[in-house]
């Protein structure tokens, strides 16, 4: 039964290694916008963990993100990874690291490519399927987001311009 203890002990310290942890300590943009086009929260049903974004998306590239992240360490990493290389993503880049993220984790593939390859720290996670969902909560919600500010701006014609009296809320 000791040897069991031991294992056990050995593998959590596997997986909430010092690269975990220190990105999970300095999560950044913790900072709700004041005037987002979307705001998005999910939470995971099985530990209670949520993740609130907030987003600007424009031109189809996220131009401003704030969270607030209550989650396991983690899902703070997940989210401290999103948070230092969201701006500047597009739809395509954000829905690759989410397939990407969870691939790594529920299938031993690669883990995500550039911007968001530093989600690599994660890879002890895969043993752990009750902590997946936690993981994906960052990427869910600025998806969800950035669908969500998408669906939200007025289209565009050919001859908009900006500033005119149809700008803004009505």
């Amino acid at each position: 039964m000791a040897n069991f203890v031991m294992t056990d002990s050995a593998e959590l310290i596997k997986l909430y290694s010092e690269k975990i942890l220190a990105l999970a300590a300095d999560i950044p943009l913790t900072e709700r916008l004041e005037s987002p086009h979307a705001t998005s929260k999910v939470r995971s049903p099985l530990c209670g963990s949520t993740v609130t974004v907030d987003m600007r998306v424009e031109d189809g590239i996220v131009r401003g993100f704030g969270q607030n992240v209550k989650a396991c360490a983690l899902g703070q990493a997940a989210a401290s990874v999103v948070g230092r290389n969201i701006i500047g993503c597009q739809r395509v880049e954000l829905s690759r690291a989410r397939s990407q993220l969870k691939s790594m984790l529920d299938d031993n593939g690669p883990p995500p490519s550039a911007p968001f390859a530093a989600l690599h720290v994660l890879q002890p996670a895969k043993d752990y399927k009750n902590r997946h969902a936690s993981i994906m909560l960052a990427l869910d919600a600025s998806l969800l987001a950035f669908d969500q500010a998408i669906a939200a701006s007025p289209p565009v014609s050919a001859d908009h311009k900006t500033g005119s009296e149809t700008d803004g809320i009505s």
